[in-house]
């Protein structure tokens, strides 16, 4: 069910409804450039710079049947079959190719018989945009101060990283209401947040930590099962467990 779904999921259905809305007015006016700037800004920033990324984890390390992954893989089906019909009116070959590969094994008509997919609409869907646009640009600040660090050498990845957060104000209660699923937007091993006065400040430091095998993310109990001294308690529980509890990214 949507209300089920991951926030940062419901957050990229709302963008691509946004987007096809945008998209589609641009069509009826046959304005085809905008269309396909807006389209390929859409691909290369909103999904591949941010929400892929950020995605990774969770398809990579959440058990196959856990809703954290049924919930990424419910958002890409809905986002799949709308990126393609909106590709098709220019990209005709390409659509109609990735169609087909689409349902393979069930039996398909051309995409040219097909209409605009209808997105599920999220409650609240602008107050979802607007919130994740400032955690957006907070990641930013971020990701530019974890680059500083990686570029002196400190560390490899993101995921070599720790990272204080001081905020407070909206700010803060806009960090705090992710949890711990703060450091899987950020793409770090830890993001701790510090309630403090003045403006936002982010401090960058390498993790102490061993990295962990399966996940890659540098955690303090790495090794804590002697069965599996390679691996982290995420882990072990998602693959022998009950799996880890995750609600927003």
């Amino acid at each position: 069910a949507l209300a089920e779904m991951f926030e940062i999921d419901r957050y990229a259905l709302a963008m691509t409804a946004s987007v096809q809305a945008d998209v589609l007015v641009n069509f009826t006016r046959y304005e085809f450039q905008p269309a396909m700037s807006r389209l390929q800004i859409f691909c290369s920033e909103d999904l591949g710079a941010f929400y892929l990324d950020i995605l990774k984890d969770r398809l990579y390390t959440a058990d196959k049947n856990s809703v954290a992954r049924r919930s990424a893989q419910t958002a890409i089906h809905h986002i799949t079959h709308a990126l393609i019909k909106l590709l098709a009116p220019v990209t005709s070959f390409t659509a109609e190719e990735a169609w087909k590969d689409l349902h393979i094994g069930h039996e398909t008509e051309s995409i040219f018989t097909e209409l605009i997919h209808t997105l599920p609409d999220p409650a609240n869907a602008q107050a979802l945009i607007d919130k994740w646009n400032r955690l957006r640009e907070i990641r930013a600040q971020a990701m530019r101060q974890i680059e500083a660090v990686r570029t002196n050498g400190e560390i490899g990845s993101s995921l070599a990283a720790e990272l204080d957060v001081y905020a407070s104000g909206d700010d803060y209660h806009l960090l705090a209401s992710l949890e711990d699923d703060l450091r899987f937007v950020f793409i770090v091993s830890r993001a701790t947040l510090h309630e403090a006065p003045g403006d936002l400040r982010i401090a960058v430091s390498p993790s102490p930590h061993k990295k962990c095998e399966r996940c890659w993310h540098h955690r303090a109990d790495v090794g804590a099962d002697p069965e599996h001294p390679e691996i982290c308690g995420r882990c072990v529980d998602n693959l022998f467990g009950l799996g880890e509890l995750r609600h927003h990214a």
